[in-house]
Order: C-alpha cells, then sequence, then structure tokens
C-alpha cells in the first residue's frame, strides 16, 4: 500500500475516534473548555516533532509574513476555535451520526470562499460535488413525509444549524491554513502548534467563565490530546505524499467512522439512513476534490 495512503487512512480512523470520543466521555464540560485542555495536551504531545523536524532556516520572519499575512494567520486560528465550539453544540444536542454527516460538508463552502478571495474556478465536476454533498443533509434529515421536510426539519435543527455553521467557520479556517501553508510559507512542525496554542489562547477567556474541574478525567484529555496531535500529524503527511484529490475523500471518511460508532456503540436511532448520508457526504467531497486538486489543502475542524 502506498504510505500516503495509509496516513491517510490513520486520519481518517484517528478523526473519527476524536468526534465520536467528544459526545461519548466529555458530557458536563463547555465547548471552550474541552479546546483548551485538549489542546494543551496535543501541543504537549507534539512537541517532539516540532523540536526534532522544525528547521530555523525556513521560517519567515513577521516582516515577510507582513499584516496580511498575519491577520490571515489569526483569522485561520480565531474560525477554527469558533467551529469547534459550535461543533461542540451541534454534538450537545444531536446525535454523533447526524451531526457528523453535516458537519463534513466543509468542502462546499470552501469553495465559493476560494472563488471570491483566490480567483478559483468551479469546474462541472466541483458542481456535481456541490449537489451530492448538499443531497447528504436532505437524507440525514429524512424521516418521511413530503418532498421537502427533511429541509424543512434541517432548518429548524438547532444541532443541524450548529454544524453547518461549524462548516463554513472549518472552511474559512481551512481557507487560511492553505494560504498559510503554501503562499506564507510556513512550515507544518510550526504551523501544528501554532494552531494548538494559539486556539487555546482564543478560547481561554470564554473557559474561566465556566470551568470545571478536569481533575477526575486527566487521563480521558490526556488521551484525547494524543489522537488529536496524531491525527493532525498524519493528516500532514498524507497531503505531503499523495494528491489532494486522493487524500480528500479518505480523510473526509471519518464521518463514516464516527456514523458507525455513534449507531453501533451508542445505538443512535435511524443508523441507516445516516450512514447513506455519510456515504454521500464523502462521495461529494470526493467530486470536489477530484474536480480540482489545488482547491482543498485541508479537510478536518
Amino acid at each position: 500500500m502506498d504510505p500516503g495512503i495509509l496516513f491517510a487512512i490513520l486520519a481518517a480512523l484517528g478523526w473519527g475516534v476524536y468526534i465520536f470520543g467528544l459526545k461519548r466521555y466529555f458530557q458536563g464540560y463547555s465547548a471552550a473548555q474541552l479546546a483548551v485542555v485538549i489542546n494543551m495536551f496535543a501541543v504537549t504531545w507534539y512537541a517532539p516533532v516540532t523540536a526534532t523536524r522544525l528547521d530555523a532556516a525556513p521560517i519567515p520572519t513577521f516582516s515577510e509574513l507582513g499584516l496580511v499575512g498575519v491577520g490571515v494567520v489569526l483569522i485561520t486560528i480565531v474560525f477554527i476555535g469558533l467551529g469547534f465550539v459550535l461543533f461542540v453544540e451541534a454534538l450537545d444536542g444531536g446525535d454523533v451520526s447526524y451531526v457528523a454527516p453535516i458537519n463534513k460538508l466543509v468542502p462546499v463552502f470552501v469553495l465559493p470562499i476560494e472563488i471570491v478571495l483566490l480567483s478559483q474556478h468551479l469546474t462541472a465536476l466541483q458542481l456535481v460535488g456541490v449537489a451530492v454533498a448538499t443531497l447528504a443533509v436532505y437524507v440525514t434529515n429524512y424521516q418521511g413525509g413530503k418532498l421537502f421536510d427533511p429541509l424543512r426539519r434541517a432548518a429548524n435543527s438547532r444541532p443541524a444549524q450548529f454544524a453547518l455553521a461549524s462548516a463554513i467557520c472549518y472552511a474559512v479556517s481551512d481557507v487560511g491554513k492553505r494560504v498559510s501553508l503554501q503562499e506564507l510559507s510556513i512550515p507544518t512542525s510550526l504551523w501544528v502548534p501554532i494552531l494548538f496554542v494559539g486556539g487555546a489562547l482564543v478560547l481561554l477567556p470564554l473557559a474561566v467563565r465556566d470551568w470545571q474541574s478536569v481533575r477526575g478525567h486527566l487521563p480521558r484529555f490526556a488521551v484525547m490530546g494524543l489522537v488529536v496531535a496524531g491525527s493532525e500529524h498524519v493528516t500532514s503527511v498524507a497531503f505531503s505524499l499523495i494528491p489532494a484529490s486522493i487524500g480528500s475523500p479518505i480523510i473526509n471518511t471519518q464521518a463514516v467512522v464516527a456514523v458507525v460508532l455513534g449507531g453501533v456503540i451508542l445505538r443512535e436511532s435511524q443508523f441507516g439512513t445516516r450512514l447513506v448520508a455519510a456515504f454521500l457526504a464523502v462521495a461529494g467531497v470526493t467530486l470536489i476534490a477530484i474536480g480540482d486538486v489545488g482547491t482543498l489543502v485541508s479537510v478536518v475542524g
């Protein structure tokens, strides 16, 4: 097996377990506190990677980044934090198998942002991908009835609203990641800890307002931090070895992993329908990625 494909599969499994773990093991904590504590563990686990792989030579200086570059980094960090908070709110109110397919529609929102800001062109295949991914939302909310009932149900569902809002935030952050890693040439070994630390600092003021003791669950947070650090690393490695058109759909099968875990372990309702929706979401993302390899650089929150 191609090593890049293997790393992409590991990333999908890691992020799928991460989504499930948030729902299963962290009830009672605010989204902001979850992000702060998990990120701190993640950056601790990732420190050896940064220490051994970071080469000081290619790191851009503040003057080289300029105000626009610094602004892009800050906006990326803020929207990652906001996307995570909204995603946890969606999980609090809805099943994993319901929220995951909707939240994995990030590339649908990446496209219009890149078209407006980075002069990307939408291909016919990408249009089909957007349509298929949108169908996933319809199937997720399908419970029989009239043709437009699923759309009304999605529009009135708070978990669906939070999941879509989270996807939009992650789309903004993904575009920022692309600019930061490509145009600004920030090394991956430095970029990953910047995201972890920056996200924690952005959400810290919100976290301290409703802080709950984590002493009894420190092992859980440590394990989750390791999952995040490992998943972020193998995601970056995968994209360094294989084209995005191959890596994107593989990594986005995390939605399927999360749906299966939610359906099998948590025995969530409408498992079959939501599994179909997850596959549709992945198929839509696949078509979008194949339509233009350069469109997506990162496809996870």
